[in-house]
């Protein structure tokens, strides 16, 4: 199906009002419906999911330690948009077929808050999930300002759930980011970037049951390896189009495809300027001629269109293929653009800035470092001869074999020795990525011992910062420190490629107190 890119305007999300507010807290109440939404002037209405009738969601902004606590209300019908495979662990036929929980990605909270994928209910509470305790979450924005996003995190259909609509952005601001005078109001703008597949009958969206030609014995409906539709959505619109004065912008980004990687550019060749990554400001700007950016990821870029005249057209363009690093280049006419900036004149004086310095962030050393783990990227088959990635040979239901110690220094080794490149997700904590290093894939295949065939390569400039996902590179070992806490209880880790995720790519963890020097006596007691 063919439509006309820049057709419309880029929509901006609105901002969540609380339904109750206090000098310290807020209170929300979000509803997950299904309703009709115009991706484009082009298409009809399309049948989705979202949350308080929008796709993407509304805006949650927060300041740093204000406690908000959300309601999150299931109002959806008990069939699900979109073909649900059963084979899938807790997804068989005893499930509810529509079934949600809401994981707010990169904060730090509670155990019971966290999202965790068993933690599920249906419409009205009237099933729940084996680890569901609480209706009203609890997000205590005790870290610092960053770009967060809540999205569904179901047991077996996340990637159903996410693809349908359920995905919005949650921002933490502070006075000492506001003091830096970065682009700011009708200058800082999100960019929620997916991509869909529409149908041409009725334009309804698309989802693959199967593969093609299933061979005797396949599960009639069966999920694929991964998904990547052929239509970009920036905001919930085709390909939009933003107006843009001569002046500079401020952008946050977050992928919120299922599979699909971006690796964007400008078409006039001008720099971007990228100031933050998952978990906030980095120390210092750093300057670029592209960046990438996997599932679930978010870059805070400013872009300085002062420079370019009135009236110029500038395209964001798409170079990755799909999935990520293999395949055929992206269509430059489809998926080979996200959006259009329309230069206009400026209104006013720019008296925005970036600043040589943004935040202190304290790099962890490998003195800090008190316990090392392997966690290992395993390729194998399932019982239908389904390719199935794994963490540490192990599936999501394998039980506990990480229990990391609160306010202790971990360093975790991802060896992908497999095939593609897995954006890594860790529920609880932000880490720093320390570096990666080439080893012999080959040697490691046979006999599963590490040979390094190079130098540890540190991070580049825009990576050093604070992260909860991370771009695991197959033949390196990527090396992630960090410090589990304040909290104890269980949490989980996994590829964001959903597809991988709901297809047992995800491992539960606990992170649990530090046993007394004294435990063996009554002295404790």
């Amino acid at each position: 199906m063919r439509i006309r890119p820049f057709l419309d305007p880029l929509p901006i999300p609105r901002v969540l009002q609380p339904k109750e507010q206090g000098k310290e807290s807020t209170f929300y109440e979000v509803r997950m419906q299904e309703f009709f939404h115009q991706f484009h002037s082009q298409l009809k209405a399309t049948k989705v999911w979202g949350y308080e009738g929008q796709v993407p969601g509304p805006t949650i902004e927060t300041e740093e330690g204000e406690c908000t606590h959300v309601r999150w209300i299931n109002e959806l019908p008990d069939k699900h948009l979109l073909p649900v495979d059963r084979t899938l662990h807790g997804s068989g036929h005893d499930m509810p077929e529509v079934r949600t929980v809401v994981h707010l990605h990169g904060a730090e909270v509670k155990p019971e808050s966290d999202g965790y994928p068993d933690a599920w209910f249906t419409r009205n509470f009237e099933k729940c999930g084996p680890r569901f305790t609480q209706k009203v979450y609890t997000y205590s924005n005790s870290q610092r300002p960053a770009t967060l996003w809540y999205h569904d995190h179901t047991v077996g259909i996340t990637r159903l759930n996410v693809y349908a609509g359920l995905a919005g952005m949650y921002i933490i601001r502070n006075e000492q980011e506001k003091a830096l005078n970065l682009p700011s109001g009708i200058y800082e703008i999100p960019l929620i970037i997916q991509d869909k597949t529409f149908n041409e009958e009725d334009h309804s969206l698309f989802y693959p049951k199967n593969i093609e030609n299933p061979p005797p014995g396949y599960p009639e409906v069966s999920i694929t390896p991964g998904f990547a539709g052929d239509t970009i959505i920036v905001n919930g619109k085709a390909w939009p189009y933003l107006e843009v004065e001569q002046r500079k912008y401020r952008f946050r980004i977050l992928n919120a495809s299922n599979e699909r990687f971006y690796r964007m550019k400008l078409s006039s060749g001008q720099s971007l300027i990228q100031i933050g990554s998952d978990g906030g400001l980095l120390q210092k700007p750093a300057v670029l001629d592209e960046v990438t950016i996997a599932p679930a990821e978010r870059i805070d870029l400013v872009v300085d269109f002062a420079g370019q005249p009135a009236g110029s057209k500038i395209v964001l363009i798409n170079t990755a293929r799909t999935p990520f690093n293999f395949g055929s280049e992206p269509d430059p006419s489809t998926v080979g653009q996200i959006m259009q900036f329309r230069v206009i004149a400026r209104t006013s004086d720019d008296t925005s800035a970036v600043p040589g310095f943004l935040s202190n962030i304290k790099r962890y050393e490998e003195g800090d470092i008190t316990r090392t783990r392997d966690i290992t990227i395993n390729v194998s088959t399932d019982q239908y001869t389904r390719p199935l990635f794994l963490l540490n040979n192990h599936e999501y239901m394998d039980g506990i074999s990480e229990e990391p110690v609160i306010s202790e220094t971990e360093c975790w080794r991802i060896i992908n020795g497999g095939l593609g490149v897995h954006p890594i997700h860790i529920h609880q904590i932000q880490f720093q990525i320390l570096d990666q290093i080439p080893f012999d894939t080959a040697l490691y295949s046979q006999t599963g011992r590490l040979r390094f065939t190079g130098e540890p390569e540190p991070p580049p400039a825009n990576q050093r910062g604070w992260k909860d996902t991370v771009q695991a590179f197959p033949g390196f070992v990527t090396r992630l420190v960090m410090r589990f806490g304040p909290y104890t209880g269980r949490y989980i880790y996994h590829c964001h490629i959903l597809e991988h995720e709901d297809h047992d790519m995800m491992r539960p963890f606990d992170v649990v107190k530090r046993k007394c020097k004294c435990e063996e006596t009554d002295s404790c007691k």
